[in-house]
């Protein structure tokens, strides 16, 4: 999951700076720090270190259907890929070993089957997108036992729920061209080349059964209720912004026949020798 963030230069994002992104999904982070989405209601309105004032950052983001993510995210480490570098702060600490165990010894995971990652109850990929979304100081951060974990995850679900909708701009991986589409009419901005739906990714190669999907689902519930209720306000969005440039080009288009027909009612009301003759050239010829 990446989150753009945009240095406001005027009032709108659509006057707005585009100054860098960053990648949590595994800890890689440009011009922000390091697990900033875990803090993120308190960091979407901030002041910069080191600058006098106070500035408005837009974030915007990307979701994916949950068990492709988690597949993705299970070839990914497969291949070797790790999060130690990622602190996890929340509320001024990282969490403790107990608090977040690992899942596996030694320098990574490489080589872990699809089960043995299924298998671990803390591995981090359960429920990625809520919990990167989420004001995780709410449920007290990565210490599970600070409330029941009914109460949390509805509590971690819907924090999720109002981030996202208070985003400047968020799309969806399924719906490349809508997400192009919402992007440019949302920051007034056009890319150079239509956006391509990708259907050939790792995740869609894992030859999995229906079993092994519904039980990824399971272990991604908060994640599969977020994209549901992500998939129904896109879809909103784009129906509305569709309707909106409709409207106005309806309006440009009766604005445009109204300035023809003041035209012509003007032309018709000027005395005859201001109106411009239309003689062709051989009704000039036989004059002279």
């Amino acid at each position: 999951m990446r989150h753009l963030w945009r240095q406001q230069e005027g009032d709108t994002p659509t006057n707005s700076k585009t100054i860098g992104y960053d990648d949590n999904s595994q800890g890689h982070a440009h011009k922000l720090g390091r697990d900033d989405t875990e803090k993120m209601p308190s960091f979407m309105f901030a002041c910069r270190r080191g600058h006098m004032q106070c500035r408005n950052f837009y974030y915007i983001t990307m979701l994916r259907d949950p068990v492709s993510r988690y597949l993705s995210e299970w070839k990914h480490v497969q291949r070797g890929a790790t999060w130690k570098t990622s602190l996890h702060m929340c509320d001024g600490r990282t969490p403790t070993q107990d608090e977040l165990p690992t899942c596996y010894m030694g320098d990574d995971w490489s080589g872990v089957t699809l089960l043995e990652f299924m298998d671990c109850a803390h591995n981090l990929a359960n429920n990625r997108q809520v919990r990167m979304l989420a004001d995780l100081s709410l449920v007290g951060c990565y210490n599970i036992s600070f409330m029941n974990e009914s109460e949390r995850n509805e509590i971690l679900l819907q924090s999720a729920k109002n981030n996202l909708k208070n985003m400047a701009f968020f799309g969806l991986t399924e719906y490349q061209r809508k997400t192009q589409y919402l992007f440019e009419r949302t920051f007034n901005l056009k890319f150079i080349s239509p956006f391509t739906q990708l259907n050939s990714t790792r995740a869609a190669n894992v030859d999995t059964d229906e079993l092994v999907r519904q039980r990824i689902a399971e272990l991604n519930f908060l994640d599969m209720q977020l994209y549901e209720f992500a998939k129904d306000l896109f879809l909103q969005r784009f129906q509305f912004t569709r309707q909106k440039e409709h409207q106005e080009e309806r309006e440009k288009r009766r604005k445009e026949r109204r300035l023809i027909r003041e035209q012509k009612a003007r032309h018709s009301n000027m005395p005859p020798e201001e109106q411009i003759t239309t003689e062709d050239y051989t009704s000039q010829v036989t004059r002279w």
